[in-house]
């Protein structure tokens, strides 16, 4: 069985939680910050994660992590 190659593209944007839930950064967090408060920054930083319906398409993007 030939092995699968792991899209790079996905590799550095997306992880797999030990529950096998795929996580991800959340948008707006790089760039004109002075408009946006402490509290929006703030929960910028938390995790998010991949909605369950586009799970599927994600973990065949990176099937070895």
């Amino acid at each position: 069985m030939p092995k699968l190659k792991t899209h790079r593209g996905a590799a550095k944007r997306f992880s797999l939680t030990g529950t096998g839930r795929v996580k991800r950064k959340k948008a707006y967090t790089s760039h004109i910050l002075t408009s946006k408060s402490a509290k929006t920054k703030r929960k910028l930083h938390e995790p998010a994660y991949v909605d369950k319906s586009d799970e599927a398409r994600i973990k065949r993007l990176i099937p070895y992590l």
